[in-house]
């Protein structure tokens, strides 16, 4: 995957040079960090079915869960045909920084349709990534970087050593959601927090 990237992000705009902005490696959560309910999401930027989640679910449930502090929200970054679409577009947003990571995600999930139908990334990336702040050379530097797409491919890894398959995935304190739906994770999360925590051995 990394060799592709390369090639891509030199095609993106060739002749560009500058200095990679900073690119958080960490899991990127939203919501109250030590809220009870912990909701995970396996999401790639290239699957359409994510991306109705992120533009007609998730608005819904980051007012009912995240902004009410009972969930605490990771987005785990995951790869689907066309791998390299989503790859590059996780590797923008993490060099936009952690707090317009999230931002620029939301840009291209809403933005998914187009990319598909010119079936041109440049023009939408680099314009969702001006909006967070990054300049063109700024994307290029970002995504050329090697350490960047081996750190993708660990947290891609990651997933699939978790039994992910698929995308969008879900696990609600840790165990899978059967479903997709706003109505899937409200009843994991009623569950979850009705569940009685394990006793410390």
């Amino acid at each position: 995957m990394r060799h592709a990237l390369l090639a891509l992000a030199l095609a993106l705009v060739a002749g560009v040079a500058g200095a990679a902005p900073a690119y958080p490696t960490g899991d990127l959560s939203l919501g109250k960090p030590k809220a009870k309910i912990h909701v995970e999401e396996y999401a790639s930027l290239s699957c359409s079915h994510c991306a109705h989640f992120n533009n007609e679910v998730f608005p819904a449930f980051k007012a009912k869960y995240i902004d009410t502090g009972k969930v605490r929200y990771t987005l785990h970054e995951f790869l689907t045909e066309p791998a390299n679409v989503a790859a590059i577009g996780f590797i923008t947003a993490r060099c936009a920084g952690a707090d317009k990571y999230f931002a620029v995600v939301d840009g291209l999930f809403r933005r998914q349709a187009e990319i598909f139908e010119t079936r041109d990334l440049r023009p939408v990336l680099l314009e969702v990534a001006k909006s967070a702040g990054l300049s063109e050379a700024q994307v290029t530097a970002c995504v050329s970087n090697p350490a960047n797409g081996e750190a993708l491919d660990a947290r891609v890894a990651a997933g699939e050593a978790r039994g992910v398959d698929s995308t969008p995935f879900f696990f609600v304190n840790g165990v899978k959601v059967d479903g997709v739906t706003l109505a899937d994770l409200d009843k994991a999360i009623a569950a979850a927090g009705k569940a009685k925590p394990a006793k410390k051995k």
